[in-house]
């Protein structure tokens, strides 16, 4: 068997909230061309469908599920109702998160800490219940939870410290899930990644350019990533060939947070 084989994903079955744009359609474009097939959740309708039909050209399935996960009574009924229809699943991604607002802490409504807390920590909590469990009864799965740097570090100029608190979370989650479950075959590994232009990072580049400069300047390598950089990541931790990873969270940014 040739080395690159064991990064072939013909066969498998990926679940990926927030698959629909971004890292996101990055990582579910990777995995499909390595040869899963895919099942995509997000709001917009649009943009699944057209990562679906990109999907779909490269000869693997797609499904789509328009859902918003930050509301946790929806993530639930999504879950289940995916693992119902589409199932099994062997590769969990949860991708879906963002920091949405640049609000000092003093004046940070609880009503908007908490829908920032759901959506980027109680999502992969739900999905990693459901369809993770669902791993965990057939003895093999790869979840990988999208974490950041910013679980690690403190970013600098600007608001909403809901992202930093929710993404440290997601790294330690990640680790809990990894010890409890390496006995069931299931692997639990986070992806940090630092600054990338997608379109959030765009839109805080209008609002807030400042912080994007700021991050810019500090990168070792000279600017930020570009998206597609993630998806050879994900495909080897969905993948065979990272069989002995497990409870890493492994850091893609540049070198930012090297000093």
């Amino acid at each position: 068997m040739s080395v690159l084989d064991r990064f072939r994903l013909d066969g498998r079955r990926l679940f990926i909230t927030g698959g629909s744009r971004g890292l996101g359609r990055v990582m579910a474009l990777a995995l499909a061309d390595a040869g899963a097939d895919v099942t995509l959740v997000g709001r917009d309708q649009a943009s699944l469908e057209q990562t679906a039909d990109a999907i779909r050209r490269m000869g693997r399935t797609a499904v789509t599920i328009q859902c918003d996960v930050s509301r946790p009574e929806d993530c639930e009924q999504t879950c289940c109702d995916a693992l119902e229809n589409y199932g099994p699943f062997d590769i969990l991604i949860n991708n879906v998160g963002g920091r949405r607002v640049d609000v000092p802490t003093s004046e940070m409504p609880l009503a908007t800490w908490r829908e920032l807390i759901d959506l980027n920590l109680t999502s992969a909590f739900l999905c990693t219940k459901i369809i993770g469990g669902a791993m965990v009864k057939r003895n093999y799965g790869r979840i990988i939870n999208i974490a950041s740097i910013s679980g690690m570090v403190v970013n600098r100029d600007i608001g909403g410290r809901s992202y930093e608190t929710s993404k440290a979370a997601v790294i330690q989650f990640t680790r809990t899930v990894a010890a409890d479950w390496a006995k069931h075959g299931v692997t639990a590994n986070a992806i940090c990644p630092g600054g990338f232009m997608t379109e959030p990072n765009q839109r805080w580049l209008q609002v807030n350019p400042q912080a994007i400069e700021t991050f810019r300047r500090q990168i070792p390598v000279g600017d930020l990533g570009d998206p597609d950089d993630l998806g050879p990541l994900a495909v080897y931790l969905a993948s065979d060939a990272s069989r002995y990873m497990t409870g890493a969270a492994l850091v893609i940014d540049g070198g930012y947070t090297l000093w």
